[in-house]
């Protein structure tokens, strides 16, 4: 990743802060979110500027520090009866809006592919169709919250598909990452998210991104008849 545009990095850091921006504005401005939020991102951006993720050669690998809390937190949400109260709140329109953020992060990737920080696979060139998402997302929005012309059954859907999509992008990704688990990319391995600032898309971008979809599956399918506005 030598000789990296600068522009790379802001247009990273910038699509990051929106991600959090679209977020807060889902929990309806909360003051705790946005703490915790902030508190994980300084603590991960220390990490990475003192290249603690640049050792690859420890078992467990240290790169699980950074998707691990977040999967963690996650779960609880879905198993404590606060976490619940939290995810039902949340409003459904801006946790879909903020999937357009996957169209930043998809040319981030591209950028980073083009000067070696990761793999082509984990590009629109290569595996990752991550993409649609972020195209498809205003579009959803519209006819789905602006006009209401979609029903629960197509929101479900949607939300089905792009979470698949996720998924495949993260697997492909985690095991491009050099570590004993390396199984893809070994002539140019997925070296970018170990590195400062771009940890912040296994700790914080990628974390929101599954949760608005897990939580608007929630909401979606406990209330199927119910348009939520």
């Amino acid at each position: 990743m030598e000789n990296l545009p600068v522009y790379v990095k802001v247009v990273f850091v910038l699509t990051t802060f929106l991600t959090i921006f679209l977020f807060h504005r889902a929990t309806r401005q909360s003051t705790l979110a946005l703490g915790i939020l902030f508190i994980w991102l300084g603590f991960q951006s220390f990490m990475g500027v003192s290249g603690f993720y640049a050792n690859t050669e420890t078992v467990p690998p240290r790169f699980l520090l950074l998707i691990g809390p977040p999967l963690l937190f996650i779960i609880a949400l879905f198993l404590t009866p606060s976490g619940k109260a939290f995810l039902d709140t949340l409003n459904l329109k801006n946790l879909t809006i903020l999937h357009t953020i996957r169209i930043p992060v998809e040319i981030v990737l591209f950028w980073l592919f083009l000067y070696r920080g990761v793999p082509e696979l984990m590009t629109f060139e290569g595996r990752n169709f991550d993409i649609l998402s972020g195209i498809t997302a205003p579009i959803i929005y519209y006819f789905g919250f602006v006009k209401t012309q979609l029903n629960t059954k197509i929101l479900v859907l949607w939300n089905l598909i792009c979470l698949g999509l996720l998924i495949n992008i993260v697997a492909n990704a985690a095991l491009s990452v050099p570590t004993a688990f390396q199984k893809f990319a070994f002539d140019q391995p997925n070296v970018a998210i170990l590195q400062f600032p771009f940890i912040w898309l296994p700790a914080c971008v990628v974390p929101l991104v599954l949760l608005s979809h897990l939580a608007a599956l929630r909401q979606l399918l406990s209330r199927p008849e119910k348009k939520i506005i």
